[in-house]
């Protein structure tokens, strides 16, 4: 049995490793070893996460997909959330997860096989439900969000999210030396959309010249 830990923050400008000593010292209590670890800075509200698909290819029946909130694998909605599910299903990946006490027991052994479908059974539930809370409180922040703006707009005091202008600078430098997405990503951890943007600001601004 394999144990794949998979850390995810949402931006760059947080830390997607600030979990890894809890999984750490979640596996070494059970006299476990991580075997892999995945980490990106991606949005757990959608489902093309490189890493996390990355972690399922590499993943062999039985291993376990080990995360340190369910939040941390999904904030997706009902029908990414299902095919999600499905894939892990298909690949016999055991999700555990450290706020999910009835996950603990996945990686334990040694229960009969009317005892093991039975928790599947309740560990799947308990999955779905944590699922749906935390895409509830992400749907929740954003319309809390999008109400801030709208009301600071209102007021004409609305200023925008400030730009990384010196990440921006250096972004946009290899992009003009012709590095690849894949590498810039990696080099300094900016998302995808805010590539295509620069990308973009840098077509406009070569037509412009």
């Amino acid at each position: 049995m394999f144990v794949r830990a998979y850390l995810r923050a949402s931006t760059a400008d947080q830390n997607a490793d600030r979990a890894r000593e809890d999984l750490e010292r979640f596996a070494e209590e059970r006299g476990l070893k991580i075997a892999a670890r995945y980490v990106e800075n991606e949005s757990g509200a959608k489902l093309e996460r490189p890493e996390l698909f990355r972690l399922l290819a590499d993943a062999q029946e039985g291993d376990v997909l080990l995360v340190e909130q369910v939040d941390r694998l999904s904030r997706l909605n009902a029908e990414d959330w299902n095919r999600l599910k499905a894939l892990v299903g298909e690949k016999r990946v055991r999700v555990v997860a450290l706020d999910l006490p009835t996950s603990h027991q996945l990686i334990q052994g040694g229960a009969d096989e009317f005892s093991a479908r039975m928790m599947d059974a309740i560990n799947g539930m308990m999955l779905d439900m944590l699922a749906a809370i935390a895409r509830k409180d992400y749907e929740d922040r954003r319309r809390r969000q999008a109400q801030g703006i709208e009301t600071a707009k209102t007021k004409g005091v609305y200023r925008g999210r400030p730009e990384d202008e010196k990440r921006n600078a250096a972004i946009t430098a290899m992009l003009k030396s012709g590095q690849s997405w894949n590498s810039i990503i990696a080099a300094t951890g900016c998302s995808r959309s805010t590539l295509s943007r620069l990308a973009k600001r840098l077509r406009e601004e070569s037509v412009a010249a």
